[in-house]
């Protein structure tokens, strides 16, 4: 890792990764901008294009998104076809943009004044991921294609860094979050491609991109090998964690001594996790990690605290799990379930509460 070439101070302010339950874009926007570090939405209850799969799989030689049965399908014959056609469309970095087809809020967000918030951000699915995800014609995910998966490494930084170009035309502190959920895969023993030959080649793959190497894990992480990858900003789920396992606090105060940011996803948005939990509570959790990584390393509180973000815990993909906790009592006594986008907005509210409270504690 190189020194962090954020001119922003985290400080324990508020962001977010971007998949949202909401079918309202205004609504999802409106709640991106309640946060410090806003970003554009990504919204799959609109249509199936804005699922992170496909919105960052189409146009890849090879692959076909169906809407109507919301697959993405993959075939070798046909990405051997289309190889000439993606070398030509390579000397057109435009060519690379987002679609308004497949990311209905991005031109509406690029819209707004955005020059006065500290950092803004966007993110496209990781080659790794995104590997793992797609399968060919014979059920095999396309990231054991070596030919494939060599691509996948040329295509996803196109698209990155398109997306960094147009969102650092209106704020100069943007960053694009690389959402990488599928690097879990690489320790399986199962996978045909294992975790030392994806750390090599992902180290490579960052070093050539421009801005924060920022990395999206919402899954169980291995925090010492994401952390030396060579990437400057982490965001994982934390909440998770429950106890910051002692074996991780050197690596994680090595980072954050090389001027490294954390995200921490802390917030739980599951209405049934959601409703057992306060923002003091919460605040108790992080805390916690953060005096084991300072018990542990003599690191500081107060640095740390410094070189965080606090977010949700998780990305709001799938369709949450409800309860009878989870319904609430109107003025007249009748009765309804809390929506996936109310326990969201629950989640953004009490993130904003835990800010202040750390931002005072810390006086940041």
């Amino acid at each position: 890792m190189h020194n962090v070439k954020s001119k922003f101070l985290p400080g324990c302010q508020t962001t977010a990764m971007s998949i949202m339950p909401h079918k309202d874009i205004e609504r999802a926007l409106k709640l991106v901008f309640s946060l410090d570090i806003p970003f554009w939405p990504q919204l799959p209850e609109i249509s199936f294009y804005e699922d992170m799969y496909a919105q960052a799989a189409y146009d890849f030689p090879g692959v076909l998104i169906d809407p109507v049965e919301k697959k993405i399908r993959f075939s070798t014959k046909k990405f051997e076809e289309e190889l000439n056609d993606y070398s030509v469309t390579t000397g057109n970095p435009e060519a690379f943009a987002l679609s308004d087809n497949y990311a209905a809020s991005y031109q509406r967000f690029l819209n707004e004044d955005l020059r006065g918030y500290p950092a803004i951000h966007g993110q496209v699915t990781g080659p790794v991921n995104l590997g793992f995800r797609i399968n060919d014609e014979d059920s095999k995910p396309i990231i054991y294609n070596e030919q494939v998966r060599a691509l996948l490494f040329d295509f996803i930084p196109r698209k990155y860094a398109i997306q960094l170009k147009q969102l650092r035309e209106q704020n100069q502190n943007a960053f694009v979050w690389l959402d990488e959920p599928g690097l879990i895969w690489v320790f399986s023993g199962l996978s045909g491609y294992n975790d030392i030959q994806a750390r090599h080649e992902y180290q490579d793959f960052l070093k050539g991109l421009d801005g924060l190497k920022a990395l999206h894990l919402c899954s169980n992480v291995n925090l010492p090998y994401l952390l030396g990858l060579g990437i400057d900003f982490l965001s994982f789920d934390a909440y998770q964690l429950e106890v910051m396992p002692r074996g991780y606090t050197q690596d994680v105060a090595e980072f954050i001594r090389k001027g490294g940011i954390i995200s921490w996803g802390i917030v739980p948005t599951e209405p049934a996790v959601l409703s057992q939990e306060t923002p003091e509570t919460i605040a108790n959790l992080v805390l916690g990690y953060w005096e084991a990584i300072s018990q542990n390393t003599g690191l500081s509180m107060k640095q740390i605290a410094g070189q965080a973000l606090l977010a949700p815990a998780k990305c709001c993909v799938k369709s949450m799990e409800f309860s009878d906790r989870d319904k609430k009592v109107g003025t007249t006594g009748e009765t309804s379930i809390i929506t996936e986008e109310e326990s969201v907005e629950q989640a953004y509210a009490y993130l904003k509460e835990l800010s202040e409270m750390l931002r005072d504690k810390f006086r940041l």
